[in-house]
């Protein structure tokens, strides 16, 4: 009995472990989660990590370093015997075997390029923030549009069903007529050709949530295959978008995320010629050692009688360049140009960013008048296939005038809701270029 309950046990435990749970989301839940579980989130973050270990790793290079050494040499083939000059033993040249144990301090008094590799580490770290903000950006925007486009597929597959049970009633309900011999065969005809187009239309959107749903969870950065489940719904989402205070935003490009880039990069070759010009000043650097030098004819170094010297010096290095056959010109005129280009490039990032910023607002303002429209639309083609429906049964109308009306009425259906789809993107789109979401 202890056997078989331990067996249901571990049968239970493993049947509630490998089941899947569903994640629920909400958009905002959604992007959330995906700022701080995003593979590529995830990793613009460690560079910020490895930045700040960069910039404390320049600093260390100007901070005292000390190293030590021991040095141990065995004579094999002696050039002369061992002579004790002082008859102590103190001083023995000649022996077999010879250790000498060191330490070293070393500190950097100036150095040019030095000084500029502080600078740069600060803007290196700078330039991986950007980057970081960068890539928040774009995940938020990659959630909305990945979240968005499974609601469309949830949305398109609920509408494409709701048409087939219209249809199929109405397919059912002209077949009986025909067979009583008051309807034409063309009409249970055109009914079936566009039954069969809407199932078609139906299965390929399955297929397509099924994929949605899978690139949601990339990008969310959770396993492929998750039941994930969203609770909010488009029309919500796209009415929750349309607010048009953020077509009054300023179009100061200064504040976005792409400038600030450029910006950088303009800066980081601003300090690459300032690298190459401080290559032409001297090297300055201090030094202390003290070492012990141990003789002796057999390995005896660890007893206590062993005789050491011991000795200490300090002193300073300079380094001067003194001719280089134009090598560090050469440097510092190809950093100029590289400076020169750089400039450019901020002043056309600029410009770019502005026209983007122009554009991405008459995008979403567009979406928004389009939705007000498509929506109106819907309404309009529902009553025509309605009135067709019932002209169609009661024979006024031909079963080509159901067709169209109702053909109309599909297009009208997925174009309401890509027009909800479209607010959404278009309003990340702007965000994303403005960089409101993290100013904000």
């Amino acid at each position: 009995m202890k056997q078989i309950s331990l067996i249901l046990l571990l049968f239970c435990f493993s049947f509630g472990y490998s089941q899947e749970q569903p994640t629920s989301f909400s958009l905002q839940e959604a992007i959330n989660y995906a700022l701080e579980n995003n593979r590529q989130a995830k990793n613009a973050g460690r560079d910020i990590d490895a930045a700040k270990k960069q910039k404390w790793e320049t600093t260390a290079t100007g901070l005292p370093q000390i190293d030590g050494e021991i040095s141990y040499i065995n004579n094999i083939k002696q050039q002369f015997p061992g002579i004790d000059f002082n008859g102590d033993g103190l001083i023995d040249f000649g022996a077999k075997q010879n250790i000498t144990p060191s330490i070293t301090l070393t500190q950097l008094i100036f150095d040019g390029s030095y000084l500029v590799g502080l600078q740069s580490a600060k803007v290196f770290l700078e330039i991986s923030e950007n980057a970081k903000v960068k890539t928040d950006l774009e995940v938020r925007k990659a959630v909305i549009n990945a979240y968005g486009n499974v609601l469309l597929a949830e949305e398109s597959v609920q509408i494409l069903q709701r048409n087939i049970d219209v249809l199929e009633k109405n397919l059912y309900d002209i077949t009986k007529v025909y067979e009583n011999g008051l309807e034409e065969e063309e009409s249970v005809e055109q009914l079936q050709i566009t039954l069969t187009s809407v199932q078609s239309n139906l299965s390929n959107t399955k297929r397509l949530k099924a994929i949605a749903y899978q690139m949601l969870n990339i990008t969310l950065g959770i396993d492929l295959d998750n039941q994930t489940v969203l609770t909010d719904t488009l029309e919500t989402l796209a009415l929750t978008n349309m607010q048009l205070g953020l077509l009054e935003s300023s179009n100061d490009v200064e504040n976005t995320i792409d400038y600030k880039i450029a910006d950088n990069t303009k800066v980081s070759k601003e300090l690459l010629l300032k690298l190459e010009q401080s290559r032409i000043l001297p090297t300055i650097s201090g030094f202390a050692t003290a070492s012990y030098v141990g003789n002796n004819e057999k390995f005896r170094f660890l007893n206590s009688n062993q005789a050491w010297a011991g000795t200490a010096a300090f002193g300073i290095n300079m380094s001067i360049p003194i001719f280089g056959s134009g090598l560090k010109s050469a440097r510092a005129q190809r950093a100029r140009i590289e400076l020169e280009k750089a400039e450019d490039d901020l002043t056309e990032t600029e410009q770019t960013l502005k026209l983007q910023i122009a554009s991405a607002k008459s995008d979403f303002k567009f979406a928004v008048e389009d939705y007000e429209n498509k929506k109106k639309n819907l309404a309009l083609a529902e009553r025509i296939e309605n009135k067709n429906q019932t002209k169609f049964f009661e024979g006024i109308a031909s079963s080509f005038d159901l067709r169209q009306a109702q053909t109309q009425l599909y297009a009208a259906q997925q174009e309401l809701l890509q027009a909800m789809l479209d607010v959404i993107n278009s309003k990340a789109e702007l965000e994303t270029i403005l960089n409101s979401p993290i100013n904000n």
